[in-house]
């Protein structure tokens, strides 16, 4: 096989997804098998593909079986261009109805690209390989999985099969088993095991968090409450229902209003509201500033909803309902790299509190539905880049990936396994202060607009408790752990008293304890507990009794530990500390 080193990675994912549909067709004949679209994805590539056969997990080993004899065969993979009438005409003819609505959304006069390999051939720019033996064996077809045609609900569901695809065999297991261990870490799996939340088909994709996953919730909260006390936040509550009007004023209506819900009271239009933006530019116009009152900081812990097609939500990290650590910042054009500056010393602390060190910044620039004028946008980018250079983080810019009222700083964070998630964000904005003709006192007193900063670090709370738990695998540190120690008494009869009173002395600390007092053996509940994944186990016999001592076990661990009840306190104690950064102590 020729090395398959001489071609970039992308470029040998793409022709492998053209391979996968060759051995699709030629491993059902009888079936007409239509083709909507192949991309390279992160790690890999998937096709999507309409066909009266579902596809199960033995077809994929023998599409990969195929797949893999067409590599031996040396097909030459060749570009042919068409006009847009002749390939209009050939894939009319073929029955591929889907790459025809491609086809017809592509300008008239511009050439049609294809390439064929083989009997094999199929609407591509390109590029691609030269020869199907040019393609290593280093891929594995992972699974199916529905998705609707073009992203649109109204179109019909087709099949996605799902591959990942490297240079070499080593890079392959590798990823295979992250994989692996990602399905052990699955939230949505851990999420019920360990009754933390659940899904009801009464309200799609919105979240019941149990009691252990409300404290997760609500001891997230207080963690953020912690930092705005030292960053000189002030909590605001606003409401969930309200008029059209301020969504037409904000712009939301105009640029969001597909993922809005409304209704209709006494006649009038209204929206639940998706940000909590346009409530914080009303609270701020509602009195008078002055340059000495800022920068305001308004925090809301409100919650949201914004409507997420079905075939995009996905478990807590994409849901319709949600609550974000959200902040909005008023102040001049003065104060916008030293609040930045506070900005990315708040990030840093935070993530790397919750044990993330893999950090990336990223700064996003104009859209191409942008609203305001280029010369706005050029100081509000010119503005953060230089708060960010300033800042000393290192950066990437992310050409047109900005909100529509302002460019933004997003900050990104790599889980135990490598992968990246987009958590905290800032945005600046100079539209809405226009829109909402915002103003303050500045030092010469005449009216100054503010500059809004939006600003959210772990961003939704469902969504970081579902990055969280993957990220420890549900395995979470003492101080926020919903059950800290959970104490065995080895004999209800003769132990459950003493294991009673322990745990009411540790409660009185601010712990939480429980007393497994269930009428099972010891190796049962040992089991169960270790599954639970809570920190500590305590055991209580007769020495404990007698010694005023416990044996201690930690998570993950095989052995135990003999400890004074004192100690354990004086360990417990230190260890819950740590709820609080060491930065803010």
């Amino acid at each position: 096989m020729a090395q398959s080193q001489e071609y970039k990675i992308d470029t040998i994912r793409h022709s492998m997804a053209h391979l996968m549909a060759q051995a699709i067709t030629r491993l059902f004949p009888k079936d007409h098998v239509e083709f909507g679209v192949g991309p390279v994805i992160d790690h890999g590539f998937y096709y999507d593909v309409e066909m009266e056969h579902r596809l199960s997990e033995a077809d994929l080993k023998n599409i990969e079986k195929k797949m893999k004899e067409i590599i031996k065969q040396k097909l030459p993979i060749e570009r042919k261009v068409m006009s847009r009438d002749e390939a209009l005409k050939f894939f009319a003819e073929q029955n591929q109805k889907l790459k025809v609505e491609l086809i017809e959304d592509i300008p008239a006069g511009e050439e049609i690209s294809c390439f064929t390999q083989g009997d094999f051939i199929d609407l591509c720019r390109g590029p691609h390989v030269e020869n199907t033996n040019n393609l290593p064996f280093s891929f594995k077809l992972t699974h199916v999985a529905g998705a609707y045609w073009r992203g649109s609900e109204k179109n019909q569901m087709l099949q996605r099969v799902y591959a990942v695809c490297f240079a070499s065999k080593e890079e392959l297991q590798d990823h295979l088993k992250m994989l692996e261990e990602a399905k052990r870490r699955d939230h949505r799996k851990l999420g019920k095991e360990l009754e933390l939340f659940h899904f009801e088909q009464v309200a799609p994709a919105s979240p019941f968090f149990m009691p252990k996953g409300a404290f997760l919730y609500n001891e997230l909260v207080s963690f953020m409450r912690r930092l705005y006390t030292k960053f000189g936040y002030d909590e605001v509550i606003t409401p969930q229902i309200l008029d059209s009007d301020l969504w037409h004023t904000s712009g939301h209506y105009a640029h969001y209003k597909e993922n809005m819900y409304f209704s209709n009271i006494d006649e009038r239009e209204y929206a639940v509201k998706p940000m909590n933006c346009p409530c914080h530019m009303l609270m701020f116009k509602h009195y008078k500033y002055s340059y000495r009152d800022l920068p305001l900081r308004y925090a809301d812990f409100g919650r949201l909803h914004r409507y997420e097609k079905a075939g995009a939500v996905a478990g807590l990290t994409r849901v319709r309902t949600f609550c974000q650590d959200d902040a909005h910042i008023f102040l001049p054009m003065d104060k916008i790299q030293g609040e930045i500056q506070d900005l990315m010393r708040m990030f840093f602390i935070c993530y790397e509190h919750f044990g993330f060190t893999g950090i990336k910044v990223n700064l996003s620039t104009r859209p191409e539905d942008k609203s305001g004028d280029d010369a706005t946008w050029d100081i509000a980018e010119g503005a953060l880049k230089d708060a960010l250079d300033a800042s000393g983080h290192a950066y990437h810019i992310k050409e047109g990936d900005g909100a529509f009222y302002g460019p933004k700083i997003d900050v990104e964070i790599a889980d135990a396994l490598g992968r990246y998630y987009q958590l905290g964000t800032i945005q600046l904005d100079f539209q809405l202060p226009e829109r909402f003709d915002l103003t303050f006192t500045n030092q010469e007193g005449k009216e100054e607009r503010p500059v809004v900063i939006h600003r959210a670090l772990l961003g939704s709370l469902e969504r970081f408790i579902g990055v969280y738990i993957e990220h420890v695998g549900a395995a979470f540190p003492f101080w926020i752990a919903p059950e800290q120690a959970i104490i065995v008494p080895v004999n209800n009869e003769t132990h459950e008293a003493y294991a009673s009173t322990l745990a009411a002395s540790l409660r009185d600390l601010g712990l939480r304890i429980r007393v497994d007092n269930r009428n099972e053996s010891m190796g049962y509940k040992t089991r169960q507990i270790q599954k639970s994944k809570v920190p500590y186990m305590i055991v209580i016999g007769d020495r404990e009794v007698e010694t005023d001592s416990v044996s201690i076990r930690a998570y993950g661990s095989r052995d135990s530990q003999d400890m004074s009840t004192q100690d354990l306190k004086s360990l417990f104690s230190e260890l819950n500390q740590e709820r609080v950064p060491k930065a803010l102590r």
